[in-house]
């Protein structure tokens, strides 16, 4: 099958059937999990910054459509259609476009960037996929711990700036490790232009790549376990930061499964070794030879590579050094091939089990539900290929990879939400080799 593009009237489904184990050399598009904290983030400072290898997915071309409404000017660099320049306004628009906010959920990192503009942020309860409940209640508190004043509406929310200017440093602690709040509250800060002392702190890598831009730009942060300390930067540099979106790592991590899942051996570039390491030990313990070597992840599928598999305990966690949630929906695919009674949990996201447990039942797949965020499965398992649905973004990439060992053809509906957080994770798939086509019912 050759894959092909089917009409913008007509929805699409993704065709896949099993064939030769998946080889060769492929480049992950930069991060979407990055990419928009670094856009607010690039919205927060009001400079000008340039913004390279950021990701064509519609989530992001939802966050620059937000950024446009608002007031900011995003240009695309000539002859480099992954590279943005963003521009501070002179003033705010007497009617900010946000009729896209409610279409993701990284919309509420446009607040900060609204208070330094108009003074409030009048903002639709945010999107993205329905994977569980996943509150706000952690960023209001961020912001009324910089004296700011929040309401709560059936529609929405908004939130108004502290207008008294009282500087100072602001301390505040989080009760879990929400990447969300952290990223709040590093805004806030740099908006207000005081300093921050926040406990608990999420030190993901999209945290650290927001922190490392802001240094650039001339502020001083430091991380621990503990805390995360922000002082305002004494001088800014005259010229325009260029900052880098890091390459995708759950893309990465999802194509090194899909590569292993059929005995296969690849090169995946554009990676960053550290933001791996959890997702690798996952790995070696289903037997599967991983190395990074400079920006690339080197993966070896084959049987007689690492042969010594273990049963695998997939727990997502927000602790630092901990498994990624968005690693765990791949692993599960892979480990339905894999020998032994593996353990997956994912207490982030309480709904995401609710979503591809029951896709991946459609192909045969037998799992124990322990309960709403936990499971378990005994492998190998053969899959057989039916139609299923990417009812959020992982679901649907979990289930590209069982779709590459499952007997027969798999149809794949739902591509529109794939393709919120992959540009074209097809594609990529289709240059490793997998036989691979969208096509329009």
């Amino acid at each position: 099958m050759a894959l092909t593009r089917a009409s913008a009237s007509n929805p699409e489904v993704i065709a896949v059937r099993p064939g030769s184990p998946l080889a060769g050399s492929v480049t992950v598009d930069g991060s979407k999990n990055a990419a928009l904290p670094m856009l607010a983030t690039a919205a927060a400072v009001r400079r000008n910054v340039q913004l390279e290898n950021v990701p064509a997915s519609a989530d992001v071309q939802a966050m620059v459509a937000l950024l446009q409404g608002t007031g900011w000017h995003v240009a695309r660099a000539v002859g480099r259609p992954d590279t943005l320049l963003v521009m501070a306004p002179a003033h705010a628009p007497a009617v900010p476009d946000l009729s896209r906010a409610s279409a993701i959920r990284a919309s509420y990192y446009l607040v900060p960037a609204l208070l330094a503009l108009r003074g409030t942020a009048r903002l639709p309860w945010p999107g993205g996929c329905r994977i569980g409940q996943r509150g706000m209640e952690l960023h209001f508190k961020v912001y009324e711990a910089f004296g700011d004043h929040v309401a709560i509406q059936d529609a929405g929310y908004s939130v108004e700036a502290n207008g008294q200017g009282s500087g100072g440093t602001v301390s505040h602690a989080l009760p879990f490790r929400s990447r969300g709040a952290t990223i709040a509250a590093v805004l806030r800060a740099v908006v207000a232009d005081r300093a921050l002392r926040l406990g608990r702190p999420n030190l993901s890598p999209e945290v650290l790549t927001v922190l490392d831009a802001l240094r650039s730009a001339g502020w001083q942060a430091k991380v621990s376990d503990r805390f995360l300390a922000l002082d305002p930067a004494p001088t800014l540099a005259d010229e325009i930061p260029a900052w880098r979106v890091p390459g995708d790592k759950v893309e990465a991590g999802t194509l090194a499964c899909a590569v292993a899942a059929t005995g296969g051996k690849a090169r995946l570039e554009g990676i960053h070794g550290r933001d791996l390491v959890p997702f690798q030990a996952a790995l070696q313990r289903l037997g599967i030879a991983t190395s990074v070597r400079g920006e690339a992840l080197l993966v070896d599928g084959s049987s007689n590579a690492c042969p010594t598999g273990r049963p695998l305990r997939a727990i997502a966690t927000l602790s630092p050094g901990g498994l990624d949630a968005d690693f765990e929906p791949p692993l599960m695919a892979l480990a339905l091939g894999r020998a032994g009674t593996h353990l997956f949990a994912d207490s982030i996201n309480p709904g995401r089990h609710g979503n591809l447990l029951p896709q991946l039942a459609r192909l045969g797949a037998d799992i124990e539900k322990i309960s709403p965020t936990e499971c378990r499965l005994t492998g190998p398992q053969r899959l057989t290929g039916a139609g299923v649905e990417a009812t959020d973004i992982r679901t649907g990439s979990a289930l590209m990879v069982a779709a590459l060992t499952a007997r027969g053809i798999t149809t794949l509906g739902g591509v529109a939400q794939l393709r919120r957080g992959h540009a074209d994770l097809p594609g990529k798939l289709l240059q490793l080799g997998a036989d691979i086509c969208e096509v329009t019912p």
